[in-house]
């Protein structure tokens, strides 16, 4: 059996992650569970999946979570607390594999401690990347960790790459991505209604369910414009390369162009539990429980390029990941605070692109050199960030 700590148990992704390995309790044992507030879920996870620690990020809630524990059924998991305790689950000896599924920043050091500890690291934290790039895709280079990306769109793509594939290669038979984006509930909307979009409609998406913060960058397609960085570093693929192409139905998750003039594609129903299956499972596959693809119902696929004018936040994840150095990094904190703005209404909807501009504006392309740069510029990219909000709401 294999063991699995799972980073982020309670959201979306986490759920789905449990649901698969239920399905296959001779193959996967559960070692560690963690949450940063919700021990609700947390706690009924923990009746039926009987891990031996728990991380509650949150202290005071770890002490809630500790008393439950105590007088439960399964009284000797071990309940830790704070963000370091995230980092020691995820090197557990008996952790094989790492589900990366915190969302934002915040998952950004577990998931690196998982690649240095050579984990199978199940990679649904697209910041992470983002955030660390080249220093992130070193480490897993020198560790021998195996990198599977769980999102829909960078799995499809790594199912389409050739024949014994691995993460951070240049296949040089494949000459373009295509990656595939919904264009989420406002593809159509007419620009100028755009600003008194709320955020109830924002997170209401039309194919997948997903936590309040992505559903948000799905609408911005923000959330293309993090996986277009993903996909650069992931694939090895210059910008120029990856074409982002609207697909409402989202049946195909994303294709590969190769250079005989074939494309392949990944196709399924929008159901995370395919891309995550077929990462617990790689290189075999195993049953996800997700309903098989019916073609007949879909019928038709309708493809087109994004407009740019609808979707500012592409336009800018291209231009922070051509400028490079710490430039990613800067527009994945300044988006987490615009996106934090507009949830909490400080901001319209179209105020969350021009907070990351004007973040933007205030660095330079400097080197991302180490992990401490990293972590400095994101947290000043954040102050900055703020200091924009409260200019607008002044």
């Amino acid at each position: 059996m294999k063991g699995i700590c799972i980073l982020g148990a309670t959201g979306s992704i986490g759920v789905s992650t449990l649901d698969v390995v239920a399905r296959h309790p001779e193959l996967y044992n559960v070692v560690a569970l963690t949450a940063n507030t919700n021990i609700e879920d947390l706690f009924q996870q923990c009746l039926v999946h009987h891990p031996e620690f728990v991380v509650v990020v949150d202290t005071d809630k770890a002490l809630q979570m500790q008393e439950q524990i105590s007088s439960s059924p399964v009284p000797d998991i071990k309940v830790l607390s704070g963000s370091d305790a995230l980092e020691q689950v995820a090197i557990l000896d008996n952790v094989d594999s790492v589900m990366a599924a915190i969302v934002g920043a915040a998952g950004l050091l577990p998931t690196l401690a998982a690649a240095k500890a050579g984990k199978n690291v199940l990679l649904a934290n697209k910041e992470a990347l983002v955030m660390s790039g080249a220093i992130f895709m070193q480490v897993i280079a020198e560790s021998g960790a195996q990198l599977l990306p769980i999102d829909s769109e960078h799995n499809a793509i790594f199912q389409c790459m050739p024949h014994g594939y691995q993460s951070g290669m240049r296949a040089s038979t494949a000459r373009r991505i295509l990656l595939t984006a919904s264009g989420g509930p406002f593809r159509e909307m007419p620009l100028e209604q755009l600003q008194h979009v709320t955020p109830a409609q924002a997170v209401a998406h039309p194919n997948w369910d997903m936590g309040k913060k992505i559903s948000v960058d799905s609408a911005t397609m923000m959330n293309k414009g993090l996986e277009l960085i993903e996909a650069c570093l992931l694939f090895n693929m210059p910008s120029e390369k990856i074409q982002v192409v609207i697909h409402p139905q989202s049946v195909i998750h994303s294709m590969v162009d190769y250079v005989d003039g074939t494309v392949l594609a990944q196709m399924g129903n929008p159901d995370m539990r395919i891309p995550i299956a077929h990462a617990m499972a790689w290189p075999d596959r195993f049953a996800s429980g997700a309903e098989p693809l019916n073609i007949f119902d879909v019928q038709r696929l309708d493809f087109a390029t994004p407009d740019l004018r609808r979707f500012p936040c592409l336009r800018l994840a291209y231009e922070a990941i051509d400028a490079g150095g710490i430039m990613p990094a800067v527009l994945n904190a300044a988006n987490e605070i615009a996106v934090a703005a507009f949830l909490d209404g400080q901001i319209r909807f179209t105020g969350i692109p021009q907070v990351i501009e004007r973040c933007l504006e205030n660095f330079s392309a400097d080197e991302a050199d180490s992990l401490q740069t990293i972590l400095r510029v994101d947290q000043q990219a954040r102050d900055i960030s703020n200091q924009i909000i409260q200019e607008i709401n002044g």
